[in-house]
C-alpha cells in the first residue's frame, strides 16, 4: 500500500510538472517584455490554469492566516495584494478574449467557470482568520510607518473586505456568498445574450433601397453581403459601423424605422431575452444591499466615488436637465420645422428620424457632414496622428512590433518608450468588429503596472478595441469624425494605464473611482477641434492636402450643434441607471419601469415594443451599475482641465507635464478631489462644460 501510495503522489506530481509546462498560463509568459503569447495556448488552457490559479492563491492565503508572527502591512495587506498572480495572469487575458473573441467554446467555459470564481472570491473575503489579520492591521495603522499610497492601499483592501461581507456573519455569510454567485451568472448571462442578438440581426437588401447612401456604405454592405455567400444582395446589420450610418443617410424611413426596431427590440423575447435577466440582476443587487445594512444598491455602491451618494447624484443630473432640456426642445422644434419644409409635409419626427435629418440640417447650416471628412481620417494617419499626441505632450514614442503575436491579423502590437528610450509597456490596437467581438469600443489591461517583490517596475501591456469602418476593395478604412473621437477617448484611457507609475498593481493606471475614470478619456477627445493637433495627420488619403481652413471652421462652428440632445441623451442613460438602481421593492413590468424612469428627459414618444435596458450592457454586465452618471461627472471634470490647457496653450509643456504627474501617473494612489486640486488649484466646476457646449456665455 505505502508503494502504491508513494507511485501515486509521484504520478501526480509528474503530472502536475507536465500540465505546467504544456500551459503558458501557469508560468511567467517567456515571450519579450513580457507580451501575450496567443500562439501558445487554446480555449481549452482556460480552465485548468482557472482551476490552478484558484488552487495557488488558496495555499497563498492560507499562508498569510496561518503564519505566527503578528500582522503587519507587509505580512498580511502587501502578501494578500501580490497574492494570486497566476490566477491573474489567466483572467486578464481570459476577459480580454471574451469580449473580443467570444466564440461559443469561450462562452461556455465563462458559463461554468463563472459560478467557481465567484466562490473563490467569497472564500477569500468571507475568510474569518484573513479578515482579522486585515482588520488587525488596520485598526494599528497609526502605529505602523505608512506613506500615502500605503494607506491608500490598506484602506481599499479593509473596504473591499467590509463591502464584501467580512462583517457579515451566520447565515448572513452564506446569503452574500449565494447572492454574488447569482449575480454573477445573471450578468454573464445578460452579456451574452446581447452578444448573441446583436450578431444574429441581418437586414439584406438589393440594389434599389440604397438611395442616399454614401458609396463607402454600400460597398462595405457589399462585402458584408458576399462573406455571407450572396453577390446579389446588400447586408446591414445592428453593428455600429452599419446601423449608424444606415440610420443618418438612408433616405427610406421605412427602412430606417425596421432597422431602427430590429436594434431596439433586442432581448426583449424570446431565445436571447434580457427581460427576466434584469429584473433578477436588480433584485438580487437590492437584496445585497439591503443585506449590507443600504437601503438601495445606489448608496452601497457609491460611497466610494467622489459623488459619494444617490444625492450627488442626482443634484448634478438635475442641473444639467434644467440647462439643457431646454435647449433641447428648441432644436427638436427646429429640426422638426426644417424636415417638415424639406419633405414638403407637415412631419413629426420619430427616433429613427433623428439621425437623417439633423445630419441634413447640420450640413445646411453649416455645409458639413461627416463624409466631408472622411479622406481626411484615414486609419494609418489617425494612428499616427493620435500616437503622435502622447509624443508631443507626455514624451511617448510608439514603435509597432511585428514579431509580437496577436489574436487575429487585424490586431497591431506597439512598443511605447520614452524621451530617454526607456520602455514603457506596450498597447494592442484591436479597430474592426467580427462576430464574436462585441459592440462598442473599451480599453483593458493584460498586465497592471507595479513594482514587484524585487523591487523591479513592472510595466504595463494594455489593450484598446474599437469596432470602425473596415476598408473597401478599392478604399482604406476611412474613419467618421466620431470615430476618431472614439480612438482618441480610449486611447487617453490607455495613456492612464501606460504611464501609471505605482506601487500596487490594485492602485495602478485606471483603477481609480468609477466617476473619475472618464477623465483622461474624454479629455483626449477635445483636441480633435484643433487644428494644431489635426494638421499632424489628417491629410486626404489620395492628394495628401491637409483639411481646408475653412472645413475646420465648419467643424468648429457645428460643434455646440445638437449640444442640448446630446446632453440629454446621456442624461437619459444615467437617470435610466439611477432608478434601476435605487428601488426599493421588485421591478415587475421593465417596459413601464423603463418607460416612467426616463419621462422627465425623453427625446421621443417609444415606440412599441422597443427598449433601452435589455442591451444595455454598461449597467447589467459592464460594471457600471449606479455609475453610468460618471460620464457626465467626469465630464465636468475634462472640461474644466482643458480649460486651463485653452489658457496656457493646448500644447504647453509644463500643463502637460502637471496633468502627466497629477492624473495619469498617479492611478488610485490618492483622493482624486486632492489631485484635481493639486492640478487644477481649485475644483472643477461646471461652467466650462456649459461655456464649451454654448448654453452659458
Amino acid at each position: 500500500m505505502r508503494k502504491l501510495l508513494i507511485v501515486l503522489s509521484i504520478l501526480l506530481l509528474q503530472s502536475s510538472i507536465m500540465m505546467k509546462a504544456d500551459n503558458v498560463f501557469l508560468n511567467e509568459f517567456k515571450t519579450t517584455n513580457g507580451l501575450i503569447p496567443f500562439d501558445y495556448f487554446t480555449n481549452a488552457d482556460f480552465e485548468p490554469a482557472i482551476l490552478e490559479g484558484i488552487k495557488e492563491q488558496e495555499q497563498e492565503i492560507a499562508a498569510i492566516v496561518n503564519q505566527r508572527s503578528m500582522p503587519t502591512f507587509e505580512n498580511t495587506i502587501v502578501a494578500f495584494e501580490r497574492s494570486g498572480a497566476t490566477l491573474n495572469r489567466t483572467l486578464y487575458v481570459f476577459y480580454a478574449m471574451l469580449s473580443s473573441n467570444a466564440d461559443e467554446e469561450l462562452m461556455e467555459i465563462s458559463q461554468k467557470m463563472s459560478p467557481i470564481l465567484s466562490e473563490h472570491s467569497a472564500n477569500i473575503t468571507l475568510n474569518e482568520k484573513l479578515w482579522e489579520r486585515v482588520k488587525f492591521v488596520y485598526d494599528n495603522r497609526s502605529k505602523a510607518s505608512l506613506d500615502k499610497e500605503d494607506e491608500m492601499l490598506l484602506t481599499k483592501v479593509y473596504d473591499n473586505f467590509v463591502n464584501s461581507g467580512a462583517n457579515l456573519e451566520g447565515a448572513d455569510r452564506e446569503k452574500y456568498r449565494q447572492l454574488t454567485t447569482e449575480l454573477s451568472n445573471l450578468t454573464l448571462m445578460f452579456g451574452q445574450n446581447a452578444l448573441k442578438a446583436m450578431n444574429s440581426n441581418e437586414l439584406w437588401l438589393t440594389a434599389d433601397d440604397l438611395d442616399g447612401l454614401p458609396q463607402n456604405i454600400i460597398d462595405a454592405a457589399k462585402l458584408a453581403a458576399e462573406a455571407k455567400g450572396r453577390t446579389d444582395a446588400y447586408l446591414f446589420t445592428t453593428q455600429a459601423p452599419s446601423y449608424r450610418p444606415f440610420l443618418q443617410y438612408s433616405s427610406r424611413r421605412d427602412l430606417r424605422e425596421k432597422l431602427y426596431k430590429m436594434y431596439n427590440t433586442m432581448c426583449t423575447s424570446g431565445e436571447y431575452s434580457n427581460i427576466e435577466n434584469i429584473r433578477q440582476i436588480t433584485l438580487k443587487r437590492l437584496q445585497l444591499a439591503n443585506l449590507m445594512g443600504y437601503k438601495t444598491y445606489a448608496e452601497y455602491s457609491q460611497r466610494h466615488t467622489m459623488a459619494g451618494s444617490p444625492k450627488a447624484v442626482y443634484n448634478l443630473l438635475d442641473q444639467l436637465r434644467e440647462a439643457y432640456l431646454p435647449v433641447m426642445e428648441k432644436e427638436l422644434k427646429s429640426l422638426t420645422e426644417f424636415a417638415s419644409k424639406l419633405e414638403g409635409k407637415e412631419m413629426t419626427l420619430q427616433a429613427w428620424d433623428y439621425s437623417y435629418y439633423s445630419n441634413k440640417q447640420k450640413d445646411s447650416l453649416y455645409n458639413f457632414n461627416d463624409e466631408m471628412l472622411r479622406p481626411y481620417f484615414e486609419l494609418n494617419n489617425v494612428i499616427n496622428g493620435v500616437f503622435g499626441l502622447a509624443t508631443r505632450l507626455y514624451g511617448l514614442h510608439f514603435t509597432q512590433n511585428y514579431d509580437a503575436q496577436v489574436l487575429t491579423p487585424d490586431v497591431k502590437v506597439y512598443n511605447v518608450t520614452d524621451g530617454q528610450g526607456n520602455y514603457v509597456g506596450a498597447i494592442y490596437a484591436d479597430f474592426f468588429p467580427r462576430a464574436t467581438k462585441r459592440s462598442g469600443a473599451w480599453m483593458t489591461n493584460y498586465r497592471e503596472q507595479c513594482i514587484d517583490e524585487n523591487g523591479k517596475n513592472i510595466r504595463p501591456i494594455v489593450s484598446i478595441t474599437m469596432n470602425f469602418t473596415m476598408p473597401t476593395a478599392d478604399k482604406p478604412s476611412l474613419l467618421t469624425f466620431d470615430e476618431v473621437e472614439t480612438f482618441l477617448h480610449e486611447f487617453g484611457h490607455a495613456l492612464q494605464g501606460l504611464l501609471a507609475d505605482t506601487k500596487y498593481a490594485s492602485l495602478s493606471g485606471t483603477n481609480v473611482y468609477r466617476d473619475y475614470v472618464e477623465l483622461p478619456s474624454q479629455f483626449n477627445e477635445n483636441f480633435l477641434l484643433h487644428r494644431e493637433f489635426l494638421d499632424t495627420f489628417a491629410k486626404h488619403y489620395i492628394t495628401g492636402e491637409t483639411i481646408p481652413q475653412e472645413l475646420i471652421d465648419r467643424v468648429v462652428a457645428s460643434s455646440q450643434y445638437a449640444a442640448g440632445y446630446l446632453c440629454v441623451r446621456q442624461l437619459n442613460f444615467g437617470y435610466l441607471d439611477m432608478a434601476f438602481h435605487t428601488i426599493e421593492k421588485p421591478i415587475d413590468d421593465v417596459f413601464a419601469f423603463e418607460a416612467d424612469a426616463i419621462k422627465a428627459v425623453k427625446q421621443f414618444d417609444a415606440a412599441e415594443g422597443c427598449l433601452i435596458s435589455p442591451v444595455f450592457s454598461h449597467i447589467f454586465s459592464g460594471g457600471y451599475a449606479a455609475g453610468y452618471y460618471s460620464y457626465k461627472w467626469s465630464e465636468v471634470l475634462e472640461a474644466d482641465a482643458f480649460a486651463k490647457f485653452e489658457e496656457d496653450g493646448i500644447f504647453n509643456p509644463e500643463t502637460a507635464k502637471s496633468f502627466k504627474e497629477n492624473i495619469l501617473k498617479t492611478g488610485g494612489t490618492e483622493d482624486p478631489q486632492v489631485l484635481y486640486k493639486r492640478f487644477r488649484g481649485r475644483e472643477a466646476t461646471i461652467d466650462a462644460l456649459l461655456k464649451r457646449d454654448g448654453i452659458k456665455q
